[in-house]
């Protein structure tokens, strides 16, 4: 595990978005200037009180993958997220329709969850034929000359996984910044066990591997921060710096999960996201519905 070939060597550039609404960071990554890309976690906006959707947040990404007149390849999602809409399906309409979406293979866990709380149609299937590509532990594809391996890091949610290119690695949400952390471990398919186990296979990395996050909630007012080493992880991270044993890990993020909000966006964001970010059909009205379970969540 963890060894790439030649192209794994390449050094890829890296273009982050941050959007604040939701402390969401978006990432394209390219091998060089007119050659190819990969979208990572890009953002749809939506608000739940208009019920409007805001395409600014995936606008940036595009204005980027046209500066930088990139073909996009790959649009990769860490995980189906709980605190945003997808802005997959609008950024592979507007960049030719060519670019594959994909995520962990455990998605399918997650749509057997979702769908019969959402009372989806029968013809949904759970079997992750929405996104084009269902990656595993340890799969390797390629963004153009970069080479990418895949690093399954299951307990935030059951389809979590992470991104390396070379000593370049997105975490996704199952690690924060030190200040802040780790993932909540209280959605369906979490698993604080799994989870420890999953955060060591990352900070087992080499020390000088760069860690990039999904999100950055600045606590004490900091300034944006959105990468950071396996050593200061290692070091600083105030849930899962070196000698916290598992015991110990498990014990804190049960008591710390008993104590969060359920995000804002959750009941939106994952009826889309386990849909590869699709919103669903308009009704015989031309109108698009979002459902909101009464008493469920």
């Amino acid at each position: 595990m963890f060894r790439l070939g030649a192209k794994g060597l390449s050094k890829p550039e890296i273009q982050h978005f941050y959007d604040a609404t939701t402390a969401t960071l978006s990432y394209v990554v390219f091998d060089q200037p007119g050659g190819h890309a990969a979208v990572i976690d890009c953002v749809l906006g939506y608000s739940p009180v208009s019920g409007r959707t805001d395409t600014a947040p995936s606008d940036v990404v595009l204005a980027c993958l046209h500066e930088q007149q990139l073909t996009l390849t790959w649009i990769l999602e860490t995980h189906a997220h709980a605190d945003h809409l997808s802005g997959a399906q609008y950024v592979k309409a507007k960049t030719r329709g060519t670019a594959r979406i994909a995520i962990g293979r455990g998605i399918r866990d997650v749509q057997a969850h979702f769908a019969p709380l959402y009372n989806f149609a029968t013809d949904f299937k759970s079997d992750g034929h929405q996104f084009d590509r269902l990656f595993a532990n340890g799969d390797v594809f390629e963004i153009g000359t970069l080479e990418c391996e895949v690093i399954a890091t299951p307990g935030h949610t059951s389809d979590s996984v992470s991104y390396r290119i070379g000593s370049h690695v997105f975490v996704g949400d199952s690690l924060f910044m030190p200040d802040y952390g780790t993932a909540r471990c209280d959605f369906p398919g979490g698993d604080a066990d799994v989870l420890f186990d999953s955060l060591q296979r990352l900070l087992s990395l080499p020390a000088d591997t760069r860690l990039y996050m999904c999100h950055d909630y600045k606590p004490g007012g900091r300034d944006l921060r959105y990468v950071c080493t396996v050593a200061e992880q290692q070091q600083d991270n105030i849930h899962i710096k070196a000698g916290v044993s598992r015991a110990e890990f498990i014990a804190m993020r049960a008591a710390r999960d008993a104590t969060l909000n359920l995000p804002a966006l959750i009941v939106p964001s994952i009826q889309v996201n386990i849909r590869a970010g699709q919103l669903p059909d308009a009704e015989n009205n031309g109108i698009v519905y979002l459902k909101t379970p009464v008493d469920t969540f």
